[in-house]
């Protein structure tokens, strides 16, 4: 059975910086494309960043710069590490595999205020 486990949220001033982590069960994590998504209240679920199981990543335009997308497979976590964050990076923050195929977490929440 899949299991996504993510923490590290928190309430943060803009400017601030929180690492998320995304523990992952029930699947083989090294070989697995894994990406961390956002859903702010009113707005649809959205991607944020991807890394590959070679460790290549690629980014959403609005966090490119910011945002670094990392994973330790001996570990099986994926981590978001989240630097001059911004009111409109508020949201619940989730992550899956790049296809979004697994059961959804509950997610960790993150809120920046101005």
């Amino acid at each position: 059975q899949v299991q996504l486990v993510e923490s590290g949220g928190g309430l943060v001033q803009a400017g601030g910086s929180l690492r998320l982590s995304c523990a992952a069960s029930g699947i083989i994590f090294s070989i697995s494309t894994m990406a961390w998504y956002r859903q702010a209240p009113g707005n649809q679920r959205e991607l944020v960043a991807t890394i590959f199981s070679g460790g290549y990543t690629n980014y959403a335009d609005f966090v490119k710069g910011r945002f670094t997308i990392s994973r330790y497979n001996a570990k099986n976590t994926v981590y978001l590490q989240m630097n001059s964050l911004k009111p409109e990076d508020t949201a619940v923050y989730y992550c899956n595999s790049g296809d979004k195929r697994w059961p959804w977490g509950q997610g960790t929440q993150v809120t920046v205020s101005s």
